[in-house]
């Protein structure tokens, strides 16, 4: 009895550990990936028109700015937040939690 109860134990333990080991190798290759196609968007898009590509930048900016300032300040009383706002909200999360992402685990990979 206490043999199996034991045996069943590091079974778990083990499998637990490879998957946790396979989970994280298949986060780095993913976060490698995603951090190769932003490079190539980029340098397609500098090779296509530099200007527009930096106006695309200055204009994305100004978008995620937008967001943090909605998602960051203290609601008024009694208004609701515009559509435009929970976008740009929207758009701010979603490129902080990619950024956050690829910190983790692009910078472990040894692809940079």
């Amino acid at each position: 009895m206490r043999i199996g109860r034991a045996a069943k134990g590091v079974g778990e333990f083990l499998a637990e550990t490879v998957g946790e080991a396979v989970a994280e190798v298949i986060l780095g290759l993913l976060a490698c990936a995603l951090l190769a196609g932003l490079a190539l968007i980029a340098y397609l898009s500098w090779s296509f028109s530099p200007l527009l590509t930096v106006a695309g930048a200055g204009l994305l900016g100004l978008f995620l700015a937008h967001g943090a300032w909605g998602t960051f300040r203290h609601p008024v009383k009694g208004r609701r937040r515009r559509s435009w706002t929970a976008v740009a909200a929207a758009g701010f999360t979603l490129v902080a939690a990619t950024a956050a992402f690829l910190l983790l685990y692009a910078t472990g990979c040894g692809c940079l």
